[in-house]
């Protein structure tokens, strides 16, 4: 089995890819690490002697045995990697957000055609026991009409998290709570129960003297009629995710551990039955589930799976499109203070760049 060698760029979230990529060395290898400064890469290698040390982005691309460029970067350096990335041969993986627009998200699916070379956007919440166990359920047929679903954000930042100068900036962050932090819970609504139709989304700063929103109330029709609330804070008191899904046969919560906010699927979830199904019939069906590998771990695995030519579970290009659908819809939503339905064309005002003029 081929073995991918990855080159990872940026040393913040990138120490959390360098330790994942760790837990499926079966089939990557993680060449070059890429950061500003040595320090910042000695203290994620510690004692790893085999990974190479780089201080240059465009030194990294020369490297021909490299075949993944892993973008750990901020959000405003995310389109310009990508595109010199995809230009140098090299697949890509990159962070959340993809890009800063529907526009950039067109533009790098095209380069991406011409290239050959693949772009995976980084959702790494959707991998882990919890969501195998969701997807096996509505696979077997007893979860049946989605209904409704409510969805909670409710995370602390504050000065510490603001000290980066970029973020809190619209120049440097792109966005905010919508854009950064809940962009993770909306991507797995989508994923369950498909397409969003309309969206009426308030958004607010009331935590951080920042530029960005740090708060919202969100309103959301999915394509099939289920309804959808989403609350988000980052002035909550600790870290919580927490999700609810009523089904006509099914009623699913998550955990809300606050050790866990950033891996719901690895939190114990509750899958209670509504008559005619029965627990037993529920808990039939997830006796057979296996546990996966979970977070980024899980998420490469499936990257690894595409690149082989097998049948794969990857993030593609098209669910980092449709998120960014729905962030500019509810950035259009707040600002006109109405609902705003998908999807979101070339004509649309904010295609090009939802940031403030």
């Amino acid at each position: 089995m081929k073995k991918y060698q990855v080159a990872i760029i940026g040393t913040n979230i990138g120490a959390k890819h360098f330790e994942d990529f760790q837990k499926v060395s079966d089939r990557f290898i993680v060449h070059t690490l890429c950061g500003l400064t040595r320090d910042a890469i000695d203290k994620i290698l510690v004692s790893n002697n085999d990974t190479k040390i780089s201080l240059n982005f465009d030194d990294v691309l020369k490297v021909k045995e490299i075949d993944i460029i892993d973008i750990c970067l901020p959000p405003h350096l995310h389109f310009s990697a990508c595109k010199k990335s995809l230009e140098a041969g090299k697949h890509v993986i990159c962070e959340k957000p993809l890009v800063s627009s529907l526009k950039e998200v067109d533009e790098l699916e095209k380069i991406s055609k011409e290239t050959g070379k693949i772009i995976f956007p980084v959702f790494q919440y959707r991998y882990g026991l919890a969501f195998s166990k969701f997807k096996a359920l509505i696979g077997s047929g007893l979860a049946g009409k989605p209904l409704i679903a409510s969805l909670e954000t409710h995370w602390n930042r504050g000065k510490d998290y603001y000290s980066k100068p970029w973020r809190g900036t619209w120049d440097g962050e792109q966005g905010g709570a919508i854009l950064s932090h809940a962009i993770h819970i909306h991507d797995l609504v989508s994923m369950i129960l498909g397409p969003v139709s309309n969206v009426f989304a308030k958004l607010t700063t009331r935590v951080n003297d920042i530029e960005v929103e740090d708060c919202a109330s969100l309103s959301i029709e999915m394509e099939d009629g289920t309804l959808v609330t989403s609350s988000i804070t980052l002035g909550a008191a600790n870290d919580t995710s927490r999700l609810k899904f009523c089904f006509s046969g099914l009623t699913v919560e998550s955990g809300a551990s606050p050790d866990k906010p950033y891996n719901p699927a690895d939190d114990e979830w509750v899958f209670l039955p509504r008559a005619p199904i029965t627990q037993r019939q529920i808990d039939e069906v997830l006796s057979k589930v296996e546990k996966p590998k979970s977070w980024y771990a899980g998420m490469f695995d499936e990257v690894a799976n595409k690149l082989d030519g097998k049948i794969s579970d990857e993030v593609t290009l098209l669910d980092a499109r449709k998120s960014l659908e729905f962030v500019t819809a509810v950035y259009s939503s707040s600002r006109q203070n109405k609902s705003v339905k998908l999807p979101i064309n070339i004509d649309h005002p904010l295609y090009s760049s939802w940031l403030p003029k």
